[in-house]
């Protein structure tokens, strides 16, 4: 996918933290369609194919209210990795998440790459942040990942590693049809939104 035809929306109540988002994807390639803070006003999820939001604080269920009227990927942006923050977003339906203060140009860009392409992005950060969190559920995790078969757990493995549908079908030998069921399925059993939210499950407990 051409990155043309991957225009965004900035949802970013820093004014200054936006405008540079807006300046790398812009030099990216990326076409930005829209920008608002804390949902003011309100993006236009008809002209957006994916939308770049802060996903800490009280706006995560607006944010969410929003993308189940129109869904579009959401990558969002974190001001810290910290395990209860990184759980809450990936369960209202982030695919993607950057931490604000290691986010870089090459490493936002790779991020809106990713999710745009269907797959999930996590920042080291906050897969540490899960790791070092799974606590008092881990015997649900762990319970969770034993429902997938190895050729899911493949597939996650290679999600995690930031693989496209096209990129995983031609690793394993599998049609994009294929691949994309395997997904569907894996979600269903972990009953998670979003691939990266699969991922987050399965690397806590320790199956990848």
């Amino acid at each position: 996918m051409e990155r043309t035809e991957v225009p965004l929306w900035l949802d970013e109540s820093n004014v200054i933290f936006r405008r540079g988002l807006a300046d790398c994807l812009t030099v990216a390639g990326f076409t930005i369609v829209g920008e608002s803070a804390g949902l003011r006003p309100l993006p236009d999820l008809g002209t957006a194919a994916l939308l770049v939001a802060e996903a800490d604080g009280a706006g995560l269920d607006a944010v969410a209210r929003l993308v189940a009227e129109r869904p579009v990927p959401l990558l969002g942006v974190l001001d810290a990795p910290r395990p209860e923050l990184v759980r809450s977003a990936l369960e209202h339906g982030f695919a993607g998440l950057l931490v604000r203060a290691e986010t870089t140009p090459d490493s936002l860009v790779a991020a809106v790459d990713a999710v745009a392409a269907g797959s999930g992005s996590l920042p080291p950060a906050a897969l540490a942040g899960l790791l070092s969190g799974v606590g008092g559920d881990a015997l649900r995790l762990r319970a969770a990942a034993e429902l997938l078969a190895r050729r899911e757990l493949d597939v996650l493995r290679l999600l995690a590693e930031g693989s496209s549908t096209r990129e995983i079908a031609g690793t394993l030998c599998y049609s994009e049809r294929t691949v994309k069921n395997i997904v569907h399925d894996t979600l269903a059993k972990l009953n998670c939104r979003t691939r990266a939210h699969a991922v987050a499950i399965v690397v806590r407990q320790g199956a990848l």
